[in-house]
């Protein structure tokens, strides 16, 4: 279940490349996790777009028109990770965003995308106004 974030600079993104990251990342993500591909499972993975007005590196404010930058923060439960998944996650949300850039090689290099995943403690997330626990969201997609 996990909740991913794709941080990008304003206008960097046409709604065909939208479409094509958004379509894919969660997907791929759930892939890595493990999670089965069910509608419980798909209903409670999400992605968030934020387009960022000023995006600096190293104290410069990247201009108008250069090759974006990306973060993907990929939210999951602690506990459902694991070097092997940790590793699947970053190859494959490197790759949905290099397949939808014009320059995919340009993701060899370090200074254009990161991926961070962050493990929400136990007892730290929380749905329905009550505190949602990892056995509770196998039960669901696996219901699901």
């Amino acid at each position: 279940m996990p909740f991913v974030e794709l941080f990008v600079p304003k206008d960097s993104l046409d709604q065909e490349r939208r479409e094509k990251i958004g379509g894919r990342l969660v997907s791929e993500v759930m892939l890595a996790e493990g999670a089965p591909d069910t509608e419980a499972a798909r209903s409670i993975s999400w992605l968030v777009v934020n387009e960022i007005d000023a995006w600096f590196v190293g104290g410069r404010q990247l201009p108008a028109g250069e090759k974006p930058k990306y973060v993907v923060r990929v939210g999951v439960p602690a506990g459902s990770m694991n070097d092997d998944k940790r590793r699947d996650i970053v190859r494959r949300v490197t790759r949905v965003l290099a397949d939808a850039d014009e320059d995919p090689a340009r993701f060899s290099e370090a200074a254009t995308a990161w991926v961070h995943i962050n493990e929400v403690p136990e007892g730290n997330w929380g749905a329905r106004g009550e505190i949602v626990r990892i056995e509770d969201i196998a039960a669901l997609v696996s219901a699901g």
